[in-house]
């Protein structure tokens, strides 16, 4: 299996980012770690080996980013509103950064946003803020409420980055029609304690006409060992086009 370790000063960030490339061709994924996760978790975790198959064949490229979540969502010293600061100049480090690095190491044109927990929920919320950069959305056991992070302090810069929210009150239809065309799942365990958000969420959804797959798993199916199963289900094999 091909593996490059990579590394850059982030403008967008203000710091070094590092970053992990699985593969060496097929349908790009920006792979987001969970809560205040590493670029190597899932390396470590084992997901590489689940997906071997589907890297070995060249159906996929896996980018494994770095997150800033202690520096945002998880930094209980600033307030609310800077935390929502940060996590949005995360966004445009991935938007602005990761992207354009993807493309020049691989000119595939399908781009997946990939993650479970924390990951699925930065993976979804990037996607309804730039539906034209990606067409495949794999959200495992995510989080789409992120008052919890905010001490229930809401205002605009909050509601940028919380999906339950936010799909309301994009008033864009351009970025409604795109959101349409990018192939969103949203898989969550039926004892997972989000699984009414992840319904609040898929209904919301179905509300502003988003098409979308919720797939609901038997038990609890937040960790790792379920996680490499529900990957093989969601993230398409050879033709992932068509998956």
């Amino acid at each position: 299996m091909q593996r490059e370790y990579q590394k850059w000063h982030s403008d967008n960030l203000g710091k070094e980012m590092e970053l992990l490339i699985f593969g060496h061709g097929g349908a790009r994924a920006v792979v987001i770690p969970t809560q205040s996760g590493r670029f190597f978790d899932w390396e470590n975790r084992g997901m590489m080996d689940a997906l071997k198959t589907h890297i070995d064949n060249g159906w996929i490229q896996l980018f494994c980013i770095d997150s800033v979540d202690p520096e945002s969502w998880d930094n209980g010293s600033v307030e609310p509103h800077q935390r929502a600061a940060r996590h949005l100049q995360y966004q445009d480090y991935v938007i602005k950064e990761v992207l354009p690095f993807t493309q020049s190491h691989n000119s595939d044109p399908y781009v997946m946003a990939v993650g479970a927990s924390f990951g699925a929920y930065h993976s979804v919320n990037l996607a309804l803020k730039h539906p034209e950069a990606f067409n495949r959305v794999v959200a495992m056991s995510g989080i789409y409420d992120i008052r919890p992070w905010t001490d229930g302090y809401e205002d605009d810069l909050v509601l940028q980055g919380n999906p339950i929210h936010y799909i309301h009150a994009i008033d864009d239809n351009a970025q409604i029609d795109a959101l349409r065309k990018v192939d969103l799942i949203v898989t969550i365990g039926n004892e997972d304690p989000a699984f009414a958000e992840n319904q609040e969420f898929s209904a919301s959804l179905w509300h502003r006409g988003i098409w979308h797959a919720f797939r609901v798993w038997d038990g609890y199916a937040h960790d790792w060992p379920v996680w490499h199963e529900m990957i093989l289900h969601y993230i398409g094999g050879a033709d992932t086009k068509g998956d």
